[in-house]
């Protein structure tokens, strides 16, 4: 019993939109439930993970729970649910290096830094991957900016705080002054039992004895590889968010680096903007008033919301609310004034796109605080994203229609949920006045919902809302509304 036993999950990760990989993923998680018990029962829990973490400690009786395990030659501190794993490395700027939802990793890890703390370098830019929080504006150009480098911000050693687990877990990270911009970083991030939903809170701090003015910025690194073929690009991912229709840009976004003819860019008809990852660096900003932005992978069908809370009083920087970084080789000038981009070759196979939220330019007096809030929802997701509402994101829009014989109302739509409940559909006649509801079906956020329900008809309802109640009856917001429509009669 004096060994640690070393359990990991080298088995391929397969869709779970099929029979066969829910039987496959109920096995890995039996097999990785009984490791971590058998490792618990020799006191090594902690060193239970070869490449990958532990599972949640749920089992164990505690909802939401902070250990510290091993993950990609790092001790990192996990805190987990029974839908999430969030990893910490503390040292390495207090970087919150992977996301795991539903046993799908979201987040970019670089093999080149994997298990590293390296002291802030003058001469080199540290890029563990992961997720951080940078400031703005960024250029070398005066002491008001913001040198992209490895620094006290990015790469100093930030303390780890335990504030709370059990129904809720809360962690703080707190980053040491950083003499160039006069900041002072902190981080606490919390985790319910009762959804997937983190929520983030970050505070820059003016540790100077004179005014400053900063941007802080939340940087995600999503991974943009192909996971069924090793070293490829993944094809079929994409970040959106909704367009501002009275945008301060041109084309109601401004490529800040890269071609400015992007073909992989654009606002679509439906009014979001939608940008194809290709491996081409390329820096796009946009003014987005909606506070939401979504990361969609494609392939697998999992995607990030990420929300914030825009804040029309106050300047943002460069007017972006938010921006997204395709990684890839950069464009360079030529000697005669053209451009062309790096060889492929000269270039590392790292895939990754940047989703990265703004808050507004702050000035901060003299030990004077600043904090910006932002929530992620993990889901299901595809190329079909069309919206975000309060409850989950739309895929296909609802539809009512009224069936041609009978006393029923068909539902259709697709959709991916941030809570787990039960849709509910609210009627109401033409007036608007409440008809009632009738549940329908029960909905988690870790698999897609395909709706097609034949419901109850009331008689006089003309419009029909879509609503997802949580477990405790608790109203999480519309998924959508529709106008029932007649169906026509067949011939």
């Amino acid at each position: 019993m004096g060994t640690a036993i070393q359990c990991s999950s080298d088995e391929r990760r397969k869709s779970k939109d099929s029979a066969r990989s829910r039987l496959s993923g109920m096995r890995r998680r039996l097999l990785t439930g009984i490791c971590a018990m058998l490792c618990a029962m020799q006191g090594t829990a902690a060193l239970c993970a070869g490449g990958d973490v532990q599972q949640p400690g749920t089992a164990a009786g505690i909802p939401c729970r902070v250990d510290t395990v091993a993950y990609h030659g790092w001790q990192v501190r996990q805190v987990s649910n029974r839908w999430m794993r969030l990893l910490f490395v503390p040292e390495n700027g207090g970087r919150l290096i992977q996301v795991i939802f539903d046993d799908h990793p979201f987040l970019f890890v670089n093999p080149k830094f994997a298990g590293k703390h390296l002291s802030p370098s003058a001469s080199e830019w540290f890029n563990y991957g992961g997720d951080k929080v940078w400031v703005l504006p960024e250029g070398g150009q005066d002491e008001r900016h913001w040198v992209v480098k490895s620094d006290a911000l990015d790469d100093g050693t930030y303390t780890f705080q335990l504030v709370r687990q059990g129904e809720r877990c809360e962690i703080r990270l707190s980053g040491p002054v950083d003499p160039q911009t006069g900041l002072q970083l902190q981080r606490t991030v919390s985790l319910g039992s009762d959804s997937p939903a983190i929520d983030f809170q970050a505070v820059m701090k003016n540790a100077t004895g004179h005014p400053i003015e900063w941007s802080i910025q939340s940087v995600s690194q999503y991974d943009t590889s192909d996971a069924a073929s090793a070293g490829q690009q993944n094809r079929n991912f994409w970040g959106f968010a909704r367009a501002n229709p009275a945008s301060s840009y041109l084309d109601q976004y401004h490529v800040r680096t890269g071609p400015a003819e992007n073909s992989a860019a654009q606002v679509r008809d439906d009014g979001n903007f939608a940008v194809h990852y290709v491996p081409l660096a390329s820096e796009l900003w946009v003014d987005s008033k909606e506070g939401w932005l979504a990361v969609v992978d494609g392939a697998s069908r999992y995607a990030m919301v990420e929300r914030f809370r825009y804040d029309g009083t106050r300047p943002y920087p460069g007017k972006a609310s938010l921006i997204f970084y395709s990684n890839g080789p950069q464009l360079q000038q030529r000697a005669d004034g053209s451009t062309t981009f790096e060889a492929i070759d000269q270039v590392r196979p790292d895939y990754y796109m940047e989703a990265e939220l703004n808050s507004p330019v702050v000035r901060l007096e003299p030990g004077e605080e600043y904090r910006f809030d932002t929530r992620w929802y993990p889901t299901r997701a595809d190329a079909d994203f069309k919206n975000v509402t309060d409850a989950g994101v739309i895929l296909e829009p609802l539809r009512a229609v009224r069936e041609a014989t009978g006393s029923k109302i068909v539902l259709t739509g697709s959709f991916g949920v941030l809570f787990p409940g039960k849709l509910v559909a609210h009627y109401y006649d033409a007036q608007g006045t409440a008809l009632g509801a009738q549940s329908l079906i029960d909905v988690d956020p870790t698999t897609p919902v395909v709706l097609r329900s034949a419901v109850h008809d009331p008689g006089a309802a003309g419009r029909i809302s879509l609503h997802l109640e949580a477990p405790s009856g608790l109203d999480q917001g519309a998924l959508g509304e529709a106008l029932v429509q007649s169906a026509i009669a067949e011939r």
